[in-house]
């Protein structure tokens, strides 16, 4: 089982030596919040790239119906190479009922779900080099092998995780589609803000099969993907934890870690005295103030 943590926010500079605090305290992937304006959120994971030798890095998450998917795809495959193949990219349809900046983005939820597979399949076909792409929302093409040769990652492939919202068939099956899951529930059945664990593990409500649920109605894509279901539904959980987030992310840590000495309880310590960050999530901007701490785990 490995653990990843989301900082909290602050400046480039703050959230610069929390990551670098985040590795040296034993944890395996950080993670940084994308919004419209504020610190970059590439900018930075490029940074911490140079800074860190081991975690994982990535965005939680990338709205990517309101980003260029070429542009992603440069952004994420440069991190991949800056980091040694220790890039995750993990994409939403983006929140439009939060305190997030309004950037007249389109809002409709079945153009979002539209765009962002359409998206992610853009993004999937120019890291395997391909240099054309004509879809229903967008169009790519470019002759120039030289740009191609020099986008390709470093990993053989750079894990996507996508939000999975149970039980949405279309959002289930996008899933399947992917390597990760950051699960999220709709009507009765799921937990609340303060639940912990929220456990994925190949089940759901009621304890279905999420693959065998949609397996029939998948079969497709999985022929696309090699005929195998790349989809870590049952490797992933996700902890909400209601309260500090640093404190609860680090008890939450200690209290599931099994062997190897670590004690993630000095995390907390290292990531609020690396660079003064706020105390308390009503201080934090932005959807951190309803999910302080989010642990991310993949087996």
């Amino acid at each position: 089982m490995r653990y990843g943590i989301i900082l909290p926010g602050g400046t480039a500079t703050q959230q610069l030596a929390q990551a670098e605090a985040a590795e040296r305290a034993g944890w395996d992937g950080v993670f940084v919040w994308e919004a419209a304006f504020g610190v970059d959120a590439w900018t930075l994971l490029a940074a911490i790239a140079a800074r860190t030798e081991r975690v994982r890095l990535g965005t939680m998450l990338t709205p990517l119906p309101w980003r260029r998917p070429w542009k992603v795809a440069s952004q994420v495959v440069t991190l991949d190479q800056l980091s040694g193949g220790r890039a995750v990219l993990a994409v939403g349809l983006g929140a439009v009922a939060t305190d997030l900046p309004d950037t007249g983005e389109q809002v409709g939820l079945r153009e979002r779900a539209d765009m962002m597979d359409e998206g992610i399949d853009l993004i999937r076909a120019l890291w395997d080099g391909r240099g054309h792409f004509h879809g229903s929302h967008y169009t790519y093409s470019c002759h120039r092998d030289d740009l191609i040769r020099v986008g390709r990652p470093v990993q053989e492939r750079i894990p996507i995780w996508v939000v999975g919202v149970w039980p949405r068939p279309r959002s289930m099956r996008r899933v399947l589609g992917c390597d990760g899951i950051i699960p999220q529930y709709s009507g009765e059945g799921g937990p609340t803000a303060a639940a912990r664990p929220a456990r994925v593990a190949g089940t759901a409500s009621g304890g279905r099969d999420v693959r065998r649920a949609f397996r029939g109605r998948d079969a497709g894509r999985r022929r696309r993907a090699g005929g195998r279901n790349r989809a870590a539904v049952a490797g992933c959980r996700c902890d909400l934890v209601d309260g500090d987030a640093l404190g609860d992310a680090a008890r939450l840590g200690r209290a599931d870690a099994r062997g190897g000495g670590t004690d993630r309880g000095r995390a907390a310590v290292a990531l609020k005295e690396a660079a003064g960050a706020p105390p308390n999530p009503a201080q934090r901007p932005g959807p951190q103030a309803t999910y302080p701490a989010c642990a991310v785990r993949s087996s």
